[in-house]
Formats: C-alpha cells, sequence, structure tokens
C-alpha cells in the first residue's frame, strides 16, 4: 500500500524524469556525434592541457646531465619492442645493442634525454608529422614505447645505485612522455573562453545528483517507509 500517493508519485515522476535525461545524455549529439560524457570529457581535458605542460622545467633540470655517459640495460617485452627502442636511443647519439629482448644502451645522457624530451614536446603540440618523419611511427605509440624504455631504464638506474640519474628518467616519463601521450591530437582551451560551460556542468551535476537522490527519498517516504532513531 502506498501511504501517501501524492509523494510517492512525485518522487516517481522524478525518478523517470532522471532517466529520460540520463538517455538523452547518452546520446551522440553533443558535437561530432558525442555523447555528453565525453564532450565533458575532452572540454577538461582541452582546459587542463596548459596547465600540465611540465616540459620546460625537466628541460632545464636535464641540463645537469650533459656531457654524462652512462650504460643501460633494458629489456623489452619482445624483439619488436627491442628494434623501437633501438630507434629511440639511436637518436639520441647512444650506440644500441640488441640481443633478444635485451636492450644496450652506451652513450650521453644529456643528449639521451634532451632527445627525449624534445619527442614529448612535439607529441604535446599535436606536431606528429614531425615524429612520423622522424622515426616512421604514429607519435602516440612513440610515446608508448618511451614510456616503457624509461621505465625499464629507471629500474636499471636504481639497481645500478645511480638514484639521480633515476630520478630524472622518472620526471622525463611522469612529466614528459605520459602528458605528451595523454594530450595528443587535444588543443588547448583558455578555462577563461569555457568558463559557462565549465560552471553550468558543475552546478548541473551537484543538481543531477540531487535530483536521484529526492526521488528515490519520495518515493520511499511515499510508499511509508521511514527512518527512525
Amino acid at each position: 500500500m502506498i501511504a501517501h500517493k501524492k509523494e510517492f508519485t512525485g518522487g516517481l515522476l522524478l525518478f523517470i524524469a532522471f532517466w529520460i535525461v540520463f538517455a538523452i545524455g547518452m546520446s551522440p549529439i553533443f558535437g561530432n556525434g558525442n555523447n555528453l560524457l565525453n564532450y565533458m570529457d575532452n572540454l577538461y581535458n582541452t582546459i587542463s592541457k596548459k596547465s600540465s605542460y611540465y616540459i620546460p622545467g625537466v628541460v632545464k633540470e636535464a641540463q645537469q646531465y650533459k656531457g654524462q655517459q652512462v650504460t643501460l640495460n633494458i629489456k623489452a617485452s619482445n624483439p619488436e619492442q627491442a628494434e623501437r627502442y633501438v630507434k629511440l636511443f639511436q637518436a639520441g647519439n647512444a650506440q644500441v645493442a640488441v640481443d633478444g629482448v635485451n636492450v644496450k644502451v652506451e652513450g650521453g645522457l644529456g643528449l639521451m634525454l634532451e632527445n627525449m624530451l624534445n619527442d614529448a614536446d612535439l607529441a604535446f603540440a599535436n606536431n606528429g608529422d614531425a615524429i612520423v618523419a622522424k622515426y616512421g611511427m604514429e607519435p602516440k605509440r612513440v610515446m608508448y614505447a618511451w614510456w616503457n624504455a624509461l621505465k625499464a631504464a629507471e629500474k636499471d638506474f636504481n639497481k645500478q645505485k645511480m638514484f639521480k640519474e633515476a630520478k630524472i628518467i622518472g620526471k622525463v616519463q611522469t612529466r614528459g612522455v605520459e602528458p605528451a601521450y595523454n594530450y595528443y591530437g587535444i588543443q588547448a582551451e583558455d578555462i577563461k573562453a569555457k568558463l559557462g560551460i565549465v560552471i553550468a556542468s558543475l552546478v548541473g551535476y551537484v543538481i543531477y545528483t540531487l535530483w536521484f537522490g529526492f526521488s528515490i527519498l519520495f518515493m520511499f517516504e511515499g510508499w511509508g517507509l521511514k527512518l527512525e532513531h
């Protein structure tokens, strides 16, 4: 039995309306065939890109490693990945030898870091043609290969107790290559230009969340269910 029909009906209507709005939000009608979630995800990516550009700071920090010679022994997942590592490190003037999935790299750490960060900068700036011309590989594949190579390089430096070198490699990975991979193909936007949409999305999210909660509350109370101490 429904104890309070008016309250229950109001909650039910809110509940039905919630799912109607949800269905509209999941429809591909929000520009370029996106649903609302994809549209908002892209919006927040565009306005967060500028604040995720850490590469100049890492470039400055990497200057201190100019002239330092290092040897790395890293392991690839498969022979194909090992060959990609060869291309990457040779572009930084390193000597590279491959034995199956084992890759030995010898050269100047400063030059290697400069090459890594230059690639990350090109990808972050969406200059994919330059990366393709350099390696013959799709830009995101290059960034992914660098990410894995740097992970292995950091591990090897730590194994050699070269902790300072491991630290800068980690920074290149997380503050250079990783953002470049994540933001490749995304055009940076000033948040001021999208401020209205941002505010509306945040307010809308709060209202939509409360909407669902109150619809359940009204239906339960209309049904006669109550929480008592």
